[in-house]
């Protein structure tokens, strides 16, 4: 028997949810398509103005938090004839990286990483930079591209280790659907899900938002306790989780959306084991 079978499992993420789809349906589970987060791509105006910073700006570092805030900001320079230039540029500043993805982007570009995280998550890249010497950073200017939502920790670090950030945001995220949350809660209240599978701090925190606003986290903590399970990729979303309340969290080692419905499907069959 498939290791998921009989399992609806709930996926949470915007981008890519037909491919994790496809693999919980070849584990043998139902999935059901829940966006918990919108993402938006600000006006190519705005990306072009990014860009401009990063090309005009007097820049030692650059600070990445995400693999599709590269793509978008190369993508903008591109479509503004800016690439070269800013190309050029980025060859000359000391690049900092979190997770896997935004290295292989920087790589993608022939950029070296001076430092990188060492597990997918910001405090990681914080550590990674403490680690490397917090006085190469003293007197300095960084770019810090934001994923989304702001990085008080990151922008902290920053400031405490005497440098100075100069933010990018070449994109948001946004509530999704009020009527998806509602689906998705009342689905999870009548106990017809057996795991939700998030890939971002955002979906977490959408989600309870909305049982917060209706007095439903109780409820819901209760649920997540004692039937579903909650999955998440990488310790960022973990935590965004964690800060819900709940301690019952299944998080793979391996930070991808494959390893994690593989970690779905070891976790049912020992359950039942």
């Amino acid at each position: 028997m498939a290791k998921c079978e009989g399992k609806v499992i709930a996926l949470t993420g915007p981008r890519k949810a037909e491919e994790m789809a496809v693999i919980v349906s070849k584990q043998g589970g139902t999935p059901l398509i829940r966006p918990t987060q919108g993402t938006i791509v600000e006006q190519f105006e705005h990306l072009e103005a990014e860009v401009d910073k990063l090309i005009r700006e007097p820049l030692d570092w650059a600070i990445w938090t995400t693999g599709m805030g590269v793509d978008k900001i190369v993508e903008a320079a591109r479509a503004a004839e800016k690439e070269e230039a800013l190309l050029a540029k980025l060859a000359r500043l000391r690049h900092a990286a979190r997770g896997y993805k935004t290295v292989n982007a920087l790589r993608r570009l022939g950029l070296a990483v001076d430092v990188r995280d060492d597990d997918g998550s910001t405090l990681g890249l914080i550590r990674a930079l403490r680690a490397s010497g917090v006085e190469r950073m003293a007197g300095s200017r960084a770019a810090l591209q934001l994923h989304g939502d702001p990085a008080p920790a990151l922008l902290q670090f920053l400031l405490e280790a005497g440098a100075e950030p100069v933010e990018l945001m070449p994109y948001r995220h946004t509530p999704p659907e009020g009527a998806v949350l509602r689906q998705l809660t009342e689905e999870l209240l009548e106990g017809k899900i057996d795991a939700v599978a998030m890939t971002s701090a955002p979906q977490a925190r959408f989600l309870f938002a909305y049982a917060r606003e209706r007095q439903l986290t109780g409820q819901l903590l209760e649920v997540l306790k004692e039937r579903t399970i909650m999955a998440a990729v990488g310790k960022v979303t973990a935590a965004a989780i964690a800060d819900a309340g709940i301690e019952r969290i299944l998080v793979p080692e391996e930070e991808r959306m494959g390893a994690l419905i593989v970690a779905l499907s070891q976790w049912f069959e020992h359950q039942e084991g």
